[in-house]
């Protein structure tokens, strides 16, 4: 900061320096006229600053929450018992039926993978077939927990951490379902 201030200062002088028109007003205006041009540049340095430690702040706060969202998101089992067929019609809308049926949140990556697999049909030839038609649901079922166990098992906190300061939008793909988890005692 201390730099971006004397760079300030330098460019100010050669601002007001010896290209300045000297009259009398201007010669006793001048240097008021400068201390006020730099009192301001200060100040918004200094927001500046404000603001970068504000972002620092939330960034960490972000990371905190990721990290704690992973770790329990590692702790929830995946369900073993599963057989149940769920007519569905898009990805999104089988993964909210597998969360209503098994009281389990799904992954926020899951979440947004299976949006983007509802995204891809749009515009095809099958975009309004419907998809239990195309795919058995014993295998879309089996798929989802697939990835869901991928997810929950090995994703990085950090990789979350980035996806979420880059989307302030990242609420909405997070489920609000918490299972109690078995205490191991």
């Amino acid at each position: 900061m201390i730099l971006v201030v004397k760079q300030h200062l330098f460019l100010s002088s050669m601002l007001f320096g010896s290209s300045y028109p000297r009259t009398p007003l201007s010669l006793s205006l001048s240097p008021y006229i400068y201390i006020l041009h730099t009192h301001i540049c200060l100040l918004s340095l200094v927001r500046c600053a404000a603001y970068s430690h504000l972002h620092i702040f939330n960034a960490v706060a972000v990371f905190r929450k990721a990290k704690m969202y992973q770790d329990y998101m590692k702790e929830v089992p995946i369900p073993t018992h599963r057989g149940s067929v769920i007519p569905f019609t898009s990805w999104t809308g089988l993964a909210k039926s597998l969360k209503q049926l098994y009281g389990q949140p799904l992954h926020y990556l899951t979440n947004i993978r299976l949006r983007q697999w509802d995204q891809l049909r749009a515009g095809g030839e099958d975009e309004y077939k419907r998809l239990d038609t195309m795919i058995h649901p014993y295998k879309a079922e089996a798929c989802i927990w697939l990835m869901e166990e991928v997810h929950r098992l090995t994703s990085s906190r950090e990789y979350l951490a980035q996806l979420w300061l880059a989307d302030s939008t990242h609420h909405a793909f997070v489920d609000p379902i918490f299972p109690k988890l078995q205490s191991p005692s």
